[in-house]
């Protein structure tokens, strides 16, 4: 977690992620991208590329510089190396792309989340990243003070295409030396006997490094629900998923647990793409 991309349209939960953020790049001995998107109207790239509404553009280009100036001026990010980037583009587009170009580690947004017709049909656009982003990304909902990880929820059904994702997870466990809690959800639709379970887990971790695990089979009616409500449980510090980034009709009619989980949660979520 040497280079972190944060994500900020200068609101509070833009705030509070660009905190957290600079918590770990302090433990980390990493640095911070602070992007801002200004997203252009309709008529977008060109209105750049025919020359039109120049000073319009350049007026609210100035103006996200100097309240970048304004948030580099921060007491939290006093001795981290922080560098600012502004661009002209759909937001999470922007996103997926200065990650790709400046190789970050992991992204760091907040998030409000979305719910209903919303959530259906637009979506937010930390969803969105979630969906696309090759590198973990961290969705806070609100203020963490002090963003400690002791107890690290981790969902998953440890199969076999869950091993790269669940490296990463381990790893971001062991860097904040938190307790990794190894969670199967069982549902009516998918049941599995108490020893099936244990046994699927314990086949699975049998080959990682973990420093220190405790595994969980809770039950309830769907995954999402049980996620929620395990973490709530053994009031966890952060939940953590991988994902498989469905897209286009595939997302449509199946979804994402972990999407849901980023727009419902009020706890911190981590995502590892498969």
């Amino acid at each position: 977690m040497k280079k972190i991309l944060i994500p900020t349209d200068f609101s509070e939960h833009a705030e509070y992620a660009l905190k957290v953020a600079a918590q770990i790049a302090r433990k980390n001995n990493g640095e911070i991208i602070l992007l801002h998107m200004l997203e252009l109207p309709h008529e977008g790239s060109d209105a750049i590329s025919k020359g039109h509404d120049i000073p319009e553009l350049m007026f609210f280009k100035n103006a996200a510089i100097n309240k970048l100036e304004e948030i580099m001026d921060s007491p939290y990010l006093d001795g981290i190396n922080v560098s600012e980037v502004i661009q002209f583009e759909m937001a999470f587009e922007g996103i997926l792309n200065i990650s790709r170009l400046n190789n970050v580690d992991l992204i760091v947004m907040g998030s409000h989340g979305a719910s209903g017709y919303k959530e259906m049909f637009i979506g937010s656009n930390a969803e969105k990243v979630v969906r696309n982003a090759e590198v973990p990304v961290l969705i806070i909902k609100k203020d963490m003070g002090e963003f400690n990880v002791d107890k690290f929820v981790f969902a998953s059904d440890f199969s076999e295409e869950t091993r790269q994702p669940f490296t990463k997870a381990v790893e971001f466990a062991n860097k904040f030396g938190a307790t990794l809690h190894l969670v199967m959800i069982n549902t009516p639709n998918n049941f599995k006997s108490t020893s099936t379970a244990q046994g699927i887990i314990d086949g699975f971790v049998r080959n990682f490094q973990i420093n220190n695990y405790v595994t969980h089979i809770y039950n309830e009616t769907n995954v999402e629900k049980g996620i929620l409500n395990f973490a709530n449980s053994i009031d966890a510090d952060l939940i953590g998923m991988s994902t498989h980034g469905r897209k286009g009709l595939a997302h449509f009619f199946n979804g994402s647990i972990s999407e849901d989980l980023v727009n419902h949660a009020q706890r911190p979520v981590v995502t590892f793409k498969i």
